[in-house]
């Protein structure tokens, strides 16, 4: 499987002449990211996860396309674009799909705390083919689960560095990368990596740094 990093917390898929997308927010390259994608996958509202005019653009463009979101985000997107409606799905936790020829599964259910003043929204994690977990805005831990490539958010005004670690830690998959990175400078981000590299490298997890647009097999 072919990952590439966009900017922030989009990444994109590739297997077999499918294409899957996850995230495509505001923060990212949403243009190439969506290019030729068969079905992509929000874990939340939040605009730096999702740009609601690139997704509805795509729908349009490519009558094949398909979206899994949680369900407040999938009733918006289908308000905006009503002709595609019926490729639009509810994302819930706990639940196995396929779609575009990847097998998912989904996990966590709400976003992290950011504030007891600043309401939660729903946030769905997503495993795909069992290798690739991308949490969204939580360090929730897929039970029972060997994930093999962790996308690790690195930072973000939920978190802190001891947060991150025990998440890399906990999950102890075999390689993980950087996603949620737009919000630190260089300084911050190299900070925060040599953390994750140091001490999850203790628990058999070799953390790499991902630049945007930059490919790797998975």
């Amino acid at each position: 499987m072919k990952l590439t990093k966009f900017t922030h917390a989009c990444v994109r898929l590739e297997q077999d002449g499918r294409v899957l997308t996850l995230d495509p927010g505001g923060f990212s390259e949403t243009g190439p990211a969506l290019d030729g994608a068969d079905a992509v996958l929000v874990t939340h509202e939040h605009g730096d996860h999702l740009n609601t005019d690139a997704v509805v653009a795509a729908l349009a463009a490519a009558p094949a396309l398909v979206v899994h979101a949680p369900a407040g985000v999938a009733t918006a997107l289908r308000a905006a674009a009503p002709a595609a409606a019926e490729r639009i799905h509810d994302a819930v936790p706990g639940a196995s799909f396929e779609v575009a020829g990847f097998a998912i599964q989904t996990f966590g259910g709400q976003h992290a705390l950011i504030h007891p003043s600043i309401p939660v929204v729903a946030n769905v994690g997503y495993l795909v083919d069992g290798n690739v977990y991308h949490p969204g805005d939580s360090l929730i831990v897929p039970p029972g689960i060997g994930v093999q490539t962790l996308l690790v958010p690195i930072h973000a005004p939920w978190s802190k560095v001891g947060e991150v670690v025990d998440f890399v830690a906990s999950v102890r998959a075999p390689r993980a990368f950087q996603i949620h990175d737009a919000l630190l400078n260089e300084n911050g981000l190299a900070f925060t990596e040599a953390h994750v590299k140091r001490i999850g490298a203790q628990y058999g997890t070799e953390f790499r740094h991902l630049a945007a647009r930059e490919s790797v097999e998975v």
